[in-house]
């Protein structure tokens, strides 16, 4: 055994090599110098090597075709203006959706005991998301910039869930207030007013928020600065009035920013920028909150719709027919979903059942943002 390690190691010895003097070979100045050009470099066109080259980058701008990139652009003949208050369409609540039952389920999706603010809750996704939490068993606040019509909603939510509960001891608190949420005064003011009326508030959604379709070199400036207004100051405005006062009790809470499925990708047909970055906005921010208030046992998430058939959207699309076709031509599922189907995502995220759960964003597109 010690004759073969021996003879390994003058093996060894015998075959290593001297170190190799550092000589470097001169080259030619040229050859150590990349050559670079500024030629195009679509290459010649004519003839192409293959039938399908035309529909490459070799070829020109609509050489295969007029339908080159037409599902994936937006078209400046679209424009759509949101209505002004007067004009806006009622909604009402949803029936048949929150009737007493014996369906087993968790106990942690219960909202009993909570209050619940929701911003824009007199109509479309804030009324349906409202019913919600009142149905789960939770005291609402509903604050939209039209008192009337938020009083005309929290009674029927009030009188849809007597109908639906017969003979109930415990009728749900719904009360309306106004906001604009935009303004700091006018939050400070809606807060107080639910804090003297509830006493307390444990949840807020952020669905105040609105969309118009200008092309961005058209978009008046003013009423850009209304829509990010609305939906982002609206929604930080918000968030952190009832964060301090979730703070100041020392008490846990849950904060539901209402995005859009707009914060991810970019909508066609329809020209859109400012409202997508605003969406884009209220994503992060409900990321970077969750990371913030974390400590605190203060969870932020939001929920990015996809496209809701609410009372609104019907306008729209009686207005532009030929929109919906296109929009269910670029949904997997095929169709576009309506507020009720927001009603689970935003009981989950308010309620115990998503303890863990803070900084996502659940998207409810029928599959939209994943092709």
């Amino acid at each position: 055994m010690f004759r073969s390690q021996l003879l390994r190691h003058v093996a060894r010895a015998a075959t290593a090599q001297a170190p190799r003097a550092s000589i470097r070979v001169a080259r030619p100045a040229a050859s150590s110098i990349r050559q670079f050009t500024c030629s195009p470099r679509r290459l010649d066109k004519e003839p192409y090597d293959d039938e399908h080259d035309a529909a490459s980058t070799i070829g020109e701008p609509g050489e295969s075709g007029d339908h080159e990139g037409q599902y994936a652009r937006t078209g400046e003949n679209i424009r759509v203006e949101y209505p002004e208050e007067k004009d806006l369409p009622p909604s009402q609540p949803v029936q048949g959706r929150g009737g007493f039952h014996f369906k087993r389920t968790l106990a942690a999706f219960s909202m009993e005991g909570r209050v619940a603010v929701v911003t824009g809750g007199a109509r479309g996704l804030g009324l349906v998301m409202a019913q919600a939490l009142v149905t789960s068993g939770a005291d609402v606040a509903i604050v939209d910039m039209n008192r009337d019509e938020a009083q005309k909603s929290a009674q029927g939510l009030i009188d849809t869930y007597m109908t639906e509960n017969p003979g109930s001891e415990n009728a749900p608190k719904v009360t309306a207030h106004f906001c604009d949420v935009s303004s700091p005064t006018s939050v400070t003011q809606s807060l107080a007013e639910i804090l003297k009326q509830h006493g307390k508030i444990d949840n807020l959604v952020t669905s105040a928020g609105f969309t118009e379709n200008y092309s961005a070199v058209t978009y008046p400036h003013d009423r850009m600065q209304k829509l990010w207004g609305v939906n982002v100051d609206g929604t930080y405005l918000w968030a952190v009035a009832v964060a301090k006062h979730l703070m100041e009790r020392n008490a846990p809470g849950s904060i539901v920013m209402i995005g859009s499925m707009s914060g991810s990708i970019v909508n066609v047909p329809q020209p859109q920028a400012p409202y997508n970055a605003a969406k884009a906005a209220v994503r992060h921010l409900a990321s970077s909150l969750a990371v913030e208030w974390a400590a605190a046992g203060i969870r932020v998430n939001c929920i990015s719709p996809g496209y809701m058939l609410t009372a609104l959207t019907k306008k729209i699309l009686d207005d532009n027919p030929e929109l919906k076709q296109q929009w269910t031509s670029l949904i997997p599922v095929g169709k576009m979903g309506r507020p009720e189907d927001l009603m689970g995502a935003v009981t989950f995220l308010s309620s115990d059942a998503s303890l863990y759960v803070t900084g996502s964003d659940l998207r409810v597109d029928g599959a939209y943002t994943c092709t």
